[in-house]
């Protein structure tokens, strides 16, 4: 798949001197290569504070953050808390550790003894930044070329997603031209593309077999890049993740994170997850872990492939969701993605995130451009997980003609086989009937909650749309309440119970109820819902003890009281593979005019058409 040149200029400097790398195994001295001999000899290779001084950074072994101790400023840090506003960490610190600081090395033992070919690829490494302070990109450059034998990096490159801060352009420039002559190139985006889009950019001026792709706040470990070179060598259609620490945002402290995979839950937002059960069994802490996709901040290709599996998808907005995207496309398409241990990355986990403070729009609006590609009939689930209708969801997520050609040329499996294969760890919501809000005709702008998970009661809260307030009616009359419990990593929702001891509702672990009826409810759309254990209704009562005064209660069903009325079902639309029994099908009101009042509100009428396997019910707007 053919991706246009970059927007902006490429920065290209002369050929580039005998480069001087620190050597894996040493903290202090510097290995310098000579590249007529092609060999590598110690030396003491000078740092260059003529360079990094003016810009007030500081260059060389020792001071503060050596060996990733947690560093402070003391009575120095007077603008930290300005700095903290606008990076997300603690940029006024970071300029004043060292660019070539060390880290602990967290790789397993055993990674020290393996051995690893001579005749490894080459790999570029590109950097993504928008308003990063200078001193953290700088140090991810030192703490690469430090850290990677000098035969096997072959370039580096600086995507600069039209950043705003004057320092990136001329003091970058500059300094990278000087100390690395030949060895950086910056691409610079002339508008602002996104994560996404600046990585497509930095691919396209990657000229090395390999392509790595990292976030400009990173450092890395001794011996980083032997083993991913090793596996991809060895198979090119592996994604390979490096194994990631972190480094804190307020203290720079280096913290080491246990061995994960990385998964994801429906709504697509990335989260570690423990690895395999097969990779537990065999007790090899160095061995590849099998993930289903990557949490997303770095992540190594072979960059033919990459093209030939269509890159990522340049459709979508800023960041969010690609990284999933990316790990449903390689294993349907044919390929794997694994997480290496003796690979490893330290990166900052921001509190400030880049580029706008909407992300969860860009989020939701990636993860169902990734659902209509890529997981058929499994893709009302991340509609379920963001509680919104399958038709008509208010999000544009664009046209997806082009992937779904793109899937139909590469003949990628099913997402059920990568379900089964790949991430079997996923709980699947085909019983459900229907989903969405649960509303009351009588206080229409408040929606059933699940209130604090401390108390396990269900409440009344003002409608806000998000997963505290998803309602799930499964075939079984369970109704669910709260977000997914996507995975068996995670608790999974609870159940409304009627328990019949008191008047409130409560939420329990739906396997530890008392009586399985106690958790069985039914329902007519837009009429009460009612426990098939104690018969009893669902409803609103006014209170002036209660927050915004209504009250969530289960009493005998009342008829037209004044202050008192069922709660109704109001639910978005939902698709799934299990069709409604003929009861349930009865049961669906006729067809309502717009605008016709109905007891408990208006109903827009849609259609159930013979192909969808769930019944299509409501939601009340």
């Amino acid at each position: 798949m053919a991706v246009q040149k970059p927007v902006g200029d490429v920065t290209n400097v002369n050929q580039p001197p005998p480069r001087r790398d620190l050597a894996p195994h040493l903290s202090l001295l510097l290995l310098c290569v000579d590249v007529a001999a092609s060999t590598h000899t110690l030396a003491a290779c000078p740092a260059h504070p003529r360079l990094a001084k003016p810009m007030g950074l500081v260059e060389g072994p020792g001071g503060l953050g050596q060996g990733g101790a947690a560093a402070t400023l003391g009575e120095d840090g007077h603008d930290a808390e300005g700095k903290y506003e606008e990076y997300g960490y603690n940029a006024q610190l970071s300029d004043r550790i060292s660019l070539d600081r060390s880290i602990p090395d967290y790789r397993p033992k055993k990674c020290k003894q393996l051995t690893y070919p001579e005749d490894l690829p080459q790999i570029s490494v590109v950097f993504i930044f928008v308003n990063e302070a200078l001193s953290v990109i700088l140090r991810s450059v030192h703490s690469v070329v430090n850290h990677t034998p000098a035969h096997l990096l072959k370039e580096i490159i600086l995507v600069d997603d039209n950043s705003d801060s004057v320092e990136l352009k001329f003091n970058l420039d500059q300094y990278v031209n000087k100390r690395y002559p030949g060895l950086v190139k910056i691409v610079r985006n002339s508008k602002r593309e996104g994560l996404i889009r600046a990585r497509l950019h930095g691919w396209n001026a990657a000229t090395a077999p390999v392509v790595g792709f990292f976030d400009a706040h990173v450092e890395f470990n001794s011996g980083w890049s032997e083993p991913i070179l090793t596996r991809m060598k060895e198979d090119h259609t592996r994604i390979i993740l490096p194994a990631i620490d972190n480094i804190k945002y307020n203290t720079f402290e280096v913290q080491q994170y246990a061995n994960a995979a990385h998964g994801y839950n429906w709504g697509l937002w990335c989260m570690y997850i423990i690895p395999p059960q097969e990779w537990l069994d065999k007790g090899d802490e160095t061995a590849p872990i099998r993930t289903p996709a990557m949490i997303g901040c770095s992540f190594v290709v072979d960059r033919e492939y990459f093209g030939e599996i269509g890159l990522l998808d340049p459709g979508m907005e800023v960041y969010g969701g690609e990284n999933i995207e990316l790990g449903m496309r390689v294993w349907q398409c044919g390929g794997s993605m694994e997480v290496l241990p003796c690979a490893r990355v330290a990166h900052i986990e921001r509190t400030k995130k880049p580029y706008n403070n909407d992300i969860d729009y860009y989020a939701k609006r990636n993860a169902l451009r990734a659902a209509e590609v890529w997981m058929d009939e499994y893709k009302s689930h991340v509609y379920m997980a963001w509680n919104i209708p399958m038709n008509n969801p208010g999000v544009d997520f664009g046209d997806v003609s082009e992937r779904l050609a793109l899937r139909k040329r590469l003949q990628c499996r099913s997402f059920r086989w990568y379900l089964e294969h790949v991430y079997p760890e996923m709980r699947i919501y085909n019983n459900t009937i229907t989903y969405g809000e649960v509303r009351n005709s009588k206080a229409s702008g408040y929606c059933l909650d699940q209130g604090s998970e401390d108390d396990d009661k269900a409440i009344l809260y003002p409608c806000h749309g998000m997963s505290s307030q998803l309602a799930r009616y499964s075939s079984e009359g369970l109704l669910q309440l709260g977000p997914l419990g996507s995975t068996t990593f995670l608790p999974d929702t609870k159940c409304l119970v009627d328990d019949g001891r008191g008047r409130t509702p409560s939420l329990k672990k739906c396997d530890v109820v008392s009586r399985v009826s106690q958790r069985l409810w039914d329902f007519t759309q837009n009429g009460p819902i009612i426990s098939r254990d104690t018969g009893r209704c669902l409803e609103v009562e006014m209170s002036k003890d209660a927050n915004f005064g209504l009250r969530l209660v289960v009493q005998r069903c009342s008829e037209e009281q004044r202050l008192a009325a069922p709660v109704c079902g109001i639910f978005t639309p939902s698709d799934g593979n299990r069709a409604p029994s003929l009861a349930q099908a009865a049961e669906l009101p006729p067809a309502s005019v717009e605008g016709e009042q109905r007891p408990c509100g208006r109903a827009r009428r849609l259609k159930w058409p013979a192909s969808l396997t769930f019944s299509h019910m409501y939601r009340i707007e």
